[in-house]
């Protein structure tokens, strides 16, 4: 899952994309709010962390920036702003939670999942496509019933593919969303991941989910191939 983070205090801005990262998020950093209305516009994102007083553009216009181009998107709000009409605006506004500074990572990692979960596409805790079985929660994999173990990479690029089955993501989709916008090697690393996939997922099982469209990109299906 791909998450963006809109923050001018660096140190802060650190420790909650290290934080993010250790739990299989791929994150990109705006201090600047013209920056990260730019990204927001540029990239689909899973969630968006926005703080309120941003130089150049404040939080509250990209708020009301995003909500007019993308209605779906989880946006959580993370301000030293506590008072209850600044609250209650920016729900008006569109914010989907309201995080006030000095936080606690572990608080502020449990809203970001329990708005992962609740978000527009299939955001349930459990992901099947077939047999296949993914736990969102606990980041677990099993097919058959059988538990496969994967790395970081190759959990996020599975659970990506099987958050819409049967549709085809190209190599530069998956790179922008599991890699994040920082990423600077090759497309084939998606080959590359690909392939560890199947040797984990799809070679012991008769019915193969990971599909290759030639010239386009990677599904994940559980229909019987043409």
């Amino acid at each position: 899952m791909r998450i963006l983070l809109v923050e001018d205090e660096k140190k802060v801005a650190e420790i909650i994309e290290r934080g993010l990262k250790a739990e299989r998020f791929a994150v990109d950093v705006c201090h600047y709010g013209r920056a990260g209305w730019e990204m927001a516009s540029t990239y689909e994102y899973d969630l968006i962390i926005l703080d309120l007083m941003l130089p150049e553009m404040s939080g509250t216009e990209i708020l009301e920036k995003v909500r007019r181009k993308n209605a779906e998107v989880p946006i959580l709000i993370l301000t030293a702003r506590d008072t209850m009409s600044d609250k209650v605006k920016n729900f008006e506004l569109g914010a989907d939670d309201y995080l006030t500074k000095p936080f606690a990572f572990a608080e502020l990692l449990v809203r970001v999942k329990a708005l992962l979960r609740r978000g527009p596409v299939n955001r349930s805790s459990v992901l099947r496509v077939g047999d296949l079985e993914i736990d969102r929660l606990s980041q677990s994999v099993r097919r058959g019933g059988r538990k496969i173990e994967l790395t970081a990479k190759e959990y996020s690029l599975l659970e990506y593919l099987a958050t819409n089955p049967g549709r085809v993501f190209s190599r530069t989709m998956i790179i922008e969303h599991v890699w994040d916008q920082s990423f600077q090697g090759l497309t084939n690393i998606v080959d590359v991941y690909v392939r560890h996939l199947r040797e984990k997922v799809d070679d012991a099982y008769p019915l193969k989910l990971l599909r290759t469209v030639r010239g386009v990109g990677y599904s994940l299906s559980d229909e019987a191939a043409s």
